[in-house]
C-alpha cells in the first residue's frame, strides 16, 4: 500500500470524534492492507514503531526535526522555528514547508526509514538521524510529511486503542466481531498487536490459537476484583490463599539464562530501573528460563520499613539510578510463577504455581516470597488483613486455589480487600485525565485549575467522565502538569471519550492519577455508568494522591464496573 493511502486513513481517524466511526475506519484500512505490511500499519496507527516493551524510541527532539525540515527545504531554521511557534504543530509546519509531489513512498519504505532513525546511535548519530529524516521528507508529499513529523515527535494522536484494533481486525478479516475474544487471548499472552495481526493475516484463527507464552514478550497481567468483607470473600470462593498487598511497583521478570528483562504492568521495559533485582535473579535463581511476577518496594535499610509508592517511583528516571538505589534499596516480593524451564505454568492451578515458586525462591537481601497463608475461615482472613493494615500495607489479595493465571483478565480468581467500607469511599480510584479547565485567580498562572478525570469502560473501549479534580496537586506539580497536558492536547473531543462536559482543552487519554474522595454519588454531569435517563456516577470531593502514575496506562484506570461495585459497597454498609 502507498504511504499516501495510509495518510488518508490517518487523517480520517484524526478528524472523527465518534468511537464507532473510528472503528469502521480502522476496519476499512485493515481490509485493504497486505499481510507483509499489516504489523507495521498497526504499530504506526498507535504512534509506535514496536510495542512499548521493546523500549525503542525515535530519539529526535523538536529542534532536530526543525533542522531536518530546514535541510530538505533549504529554508533558514529561524523561519521554520517561527512558523512552529505560531501554529504549535510541527506536522502542520512540515506540511507548509515540504512542497514536493512525492515519489510514491510505500508504507514499508517509510517504516524502515523511521526504524533506521530510531536505531542509529553512537558518535555522529544526531547528524545521521537528521540526514535520514531529511531524505525521507525529500521523497514525501506535503501531507505525508505532516504525518511523519507528528509521528517523530510523538504527537500523532489518532486515539486508536488496543480493543479497537482487535475488534476491527476481527471484522475486517473474519467478517464478524465475534472472534475478538480469540484475538484478545493471543494478545494477552504476547502483548504484541502487530504479531497478532500478522499471524491472523497469514495463518487465520488456527495460527492465533497457537500463540502462547513467549520469553521476552510480557504477558498482560492478571487483575483483581473487589469485595468488601472477609465473609463475602469466603462465601464467593471458599478456601483460599491470602497474600499481603504491597504498595509498590508491579514487575514481571523474564529470565533467559543470564539475560534478564523486567516489565511494568503497563508493559513497558523497566529493566534499567532495578539493577539489584537483575543481579539477584542472575545469582539467586538457578534455572535457565523463567517468568515470574512480584512487587518491588523501596525500604529504609536501617529500620526495614517499607516506603510509600512515590518513593519507589523515583526509580523511573534515565539517570542517577545508582544514587537512588543506594539511598533507597529495594525489596522484591515474588507472588506468582508463569513459566519455568520451558513449561508454561499459566494453566496450572494457583496452589501448584505457588508451591513451585516457594521451592524456587530462597530468601536473600533482595528477593523473597510474598507473605501469605491458606484458610477457609473468614476470621482468619480478617486477622491477616488487620495485621497487614497495622504494618502499613495496603491490605491483602485473596486468590482462588484452583484457578489458572488468566492473562489480562479481571475476575474473582483474585480479590483485593484494601480497607473496611464505612459508608464513604475508603478505597482509591485511578482516573485517566481527558481534559482540563483553565485556572482562575491564583491558579491562572499555572494554566490549569481542574482536570477532567474519566474511568475506563471495557465493554465499549471508551473513557467515561467521573469528576473534575483540582485538589491535591502542589503548585510545582500543576506547572509540570500544564506542560505535559499541552503536549498531548487535541483540537476536539477524542473519539474514545464520552462526556457531557466540555473542558477548555481536550487531551489524548494517556495519564492516570490516583484519587481519593468522600464518596461516590450519582450525577447527570458525568457519563460513568450512565444509562439512558439514569445519571452517571461521580466522585464527591475528590483529591489527587501523589502525581502521575507512570506505571499505569490509560486502560489501567479503574473500570466503570469497579466504580459501580464500589458504589454498591457504600450503599450496603450505609444500610447496615
Amino acid at each position: 500500500m502507498r504511504f499516501q493511502d495510509l495518510v488518508r486513513y490517518f487523517e480520517r481517524l484524526e478528524a472523527t470524534s465518534k468511537r464507532l466511526e473510528m472503528f469502521e475506519i480502522l476496519a476499512d484500512l485493515f481490509r485493504v492492507a497486505e499481510s507483509e505490511e499489516i504489523a507495521e500499519i498497526v504499530y504506526l496507527s498507535q504512534g509506535a514503531l514496536l510495542p512499548s516493551f521493546h523500549g525503542l524510541e525515535i530519539g529526535m527532539s523538536e529542534k532536530l526535526l526543525i533542522r531536518a525540515i530546514a535541510l530538505v527545504t533549504e529554508k533558514p531554521v529561524e523561519d521554520i522555528g517561527r512558523e512552529f511557534k505560531k501554529n504549535g504543530d510541527l506536522g502542520r509546519t512540515a506540511e507548509l514547508f515540504v512542497k514536493g509531489k512525492g515519489r510514491e513512498l510505500s508504507i514499508l519504505e517509510v517504516y524502515r526509514t523511521l526504524m533506521t532513525v530510531a536505531e542509529t546511535a553512537g558518535e555522529g548519530s544526531v547528524e545521521k538521524k537528521i540526514a535520514l529524516l531529511a531524505d525521507l521528507f525529500s521523497k514525501a508529499q506535503a501531507s505525508e510529511a505532516k504525518i511523519v513529523a507528528r509521528f517523530v515527535v510523538g504527537r500523532l494522536r489518532l486515539g486508536v486503542g488496543d480493543a479497537a484494533v482487535l475488534e476491527a481486525l476481527s471484522l475486517a478479516r473474519l467478517n464478524s466481531r465475534e472472534h475478538r475474544a480469540e484475538l484478545e487471548r493471543a494478545y494477552n499472552f504476547c502483548s504484541d498487536l502487530g504479531l497478532v495481526a500478522k499471524t491472523l493475516f497469514e495463518n487465520g484463527l488456527e495460527g492465533i490459537s497457537k500463540i502462547k507464552v513467549r520469553l521476552g514478550y510480557p504477558i498482560r497481567m492478571e487483575l483483581c476484583e473487589r469485595l468488601s468483607s472477609a465473609e463475602e470473600i469466603i462465601a464467593k470462593i471458599g478456601r483460599c490463599a491470602l497474600e499481603a498487598k504491597y504498595d509498590g511497583f508491579r514487575c514481571q521478570i523474564h529470565k533467559i539464562k543470564d539475560h534478564i528483562e523486567i516489565f511494568s504492568r503497563s508493559l513497558e521495559r523497566t529493566t534499567p530501573m532495578f539493577p539489584e533485582i537483575v543481579q539477584a535473579v542472575k545469582t539467586q535463581l538457578r534455572v535457565d528460563t523463567l517468568i515470574f511476577e512480584g512487587e518491588a518496594l523501596a525500604y529504609q535499610e536501617s529500620t526495614g520499613e517499607l516506603l510509600p509508592f512515590q518513593v519507589t517511583m523515583q526509580r523511573k528516571r534515565k539517570h542517577g539510578i545508582e544514587d537512588i538505589a543506594k539511598e533507597y534499596p529495594l525489596k522484591f516480593y515474588a507472588f506468582d510463577l508463569l513459566y519455568l524451564d520451558g513449561q508454561d505454568c499459566t494453566e496450572q492451578p494457583y496452589l501448584e504455581r505457588r508451591n513451585k515458586l516457594e521451592k524456587l525462591i530462597k530468601k536473600d537481601s533482595v528477593i523473597e516470597l510474598s507473605e501469605g497463608l491458606e484458610t477457609g475461615d473468614p476470621k482468619e482472613v480478617q486477622r491477616f488483613f488487620d495485621e497487614m493494615i497495622e504494618r502499613g500495607l495496603e491490605g491483602i489479595v485473596v486468590k482462588r486455589l484452583d484457578a489458572p493465571y488468566t492473562a489480562g483478565a479481571r475476575n474473582f480468581n483474585w480479590i483485593k480487600l484494601k480497607r473496611s467500607y464505612k459508608g464513604e469511599l475508603s478505597d482509591t480510584v485511578d482516573v485517566c485525565i481527558v481534559g482540563y479547565f483553565k485556572g482562575k485567580g491564583h491558579r491562572a498562572q499555572f494554566g490549569i485549575g481542574t482536570v477532567l478525570g474519566a474511568v475506563y469502560d471495557r465493554e465499549t473501549d471508551s473513557f467515561t467522565t467521573i469528576s473534575k479534580i483540582g485538589s491535591g496537586f502542589t503548585e510545582e506539580e500543576l506547572s509540570k502538569l500544564s506542560e505535559m497536558l499541552n503536549e498531548i492536547a487535541v483540537p476536539h473531543k477524542p473519539a474514545r471519550v464520552e462526556s457531557v462536559m466540555t473542558p477548555d482543552v481536550w487531551v489524548e487519554p494517556r495519564y492516570v492519577v490516583t484519587v481519593t474522595a468522600d464518596e461516590i454519588t450519582r450525577s447527570p454531569l458525568h457519563t460513568a455508568g450512565k444509562k439512558e435517563d439514569e445519571p452517571g456516577y461521580a466522585l464527591r470531593f475528590p483529591r489527587v494522591q501523589g502525581f502521575i502514575r507512570r506505571d499505569k496506562g490509560p486502560e489501567d484506570a479503574t473500570t466503570v464496573k469497579e466504580v459501580i461495585e464500589l458504589a454498591q459497597m457504600q450503599k450496603r454498609v450505609k444500610l447496615e
